[in-house]
């Protein structure tokens, strides 16, 4: 299959690789058919993430549709449509239990790099370096899914690709700066950036009740020179 592969600081490349394969009973496989690129992926783009490896696949939020699902894979069938969180958990260990799910400790294959560099693990997260686990990510035709049944989600018939594409990552990350900010009814919110995220805070803080929330971000003028309106003379 083709996938957008890192090659290097600074290089993206397009590939030929491996077709992914059902490894665990609870995988599922997932034709890509919309996948977008996140802001964090210019962390990786600009060498800022350790532990990448040329030819790794990038991108981790994305919609598509399942082809193929390992024998414990109980929620989901060939040929549903389904949105996919980027965070990969179990859905059963205690992190989980509590609703950390970015904190899973069956997510994250390689937990020891984490652990080593930051003093803890993270849960695992598609096309996020080694040091994430490693997965491949959804800028390619197809995609292996992890614990399908927890973090794929059905999407209804009457919501199109690209609008339930916004729930793999966008809007649960700005409603979680809401709710974490503690957003209630009458308040008045300000929201730094007005990028995919951004605007689903801005959004989620009016879903719980803001009174006015005001969005900022910085306004940069076209480039060149700017016109000026034309004078009129004396008339005759």
């Amino acid at each position: 299959m083709k996938a957008l592969t890192w090659q290097g600081t600074n290089d993206l490349s397009v590939e030929q690789t491996p077709d992914p394969a059902i490894r665990n009973e609870q995988d599922a496989i997932v034709k890509v058919s919309q996948t977008v690129t996140c802001g964090s992926d210019l962390h990786l783009l600009g060498g800022y993430i350790p532990f990448m490896r040329a030819g790794d696949v990038l991108g981790h939020e994305f919609v598509g549709e399942v082809v193929e699902t390992g024998p414990r894979v109980e929620r989901h069938k060939a040929g549903d449509r389904v949105v996919v969180c980027s965070f990969i958990s179990c859905g059963r260990c205690w992190y989980c239990k509590q609703g950390l799910f970015s904190l899973c400790d069956n997510g994250n294959t390689n937990p020891g790099i984490t652990e080593h560099l930051w003093g803890s693990a993270p849960g695992g997260c598609y096309g996020y370096s080694h040091a994430l686990g490693g997965f491949a990510g959804s800028h390619a035709e197809y995609i292996r899914v992890p614990f399908a049944d927890q973090g794929a989600f059905p999407v209804p018939d009457a919501l199109d690709d690209t609008t339930a594409l916004f729930a793999s990552d966008s809007a649960p990350t700005g409603w979680m700066g809401a709710d974490l900010g503690g957003v209630k009814p009458g308040d008045v919110v300000a929201v730094w950036g007005c990028g995919a995220v951004g605007q689903m805070a801005a959004r989620a803080a009016l879903l719980l009740g803001a009174d006015r929330v005001i969005a900022i971000d910085p306004f940069r003028r076209p480039t060149g020179r700017p016109t000026r309106p034309r004078r009129r003379g004396p008339a005759g």
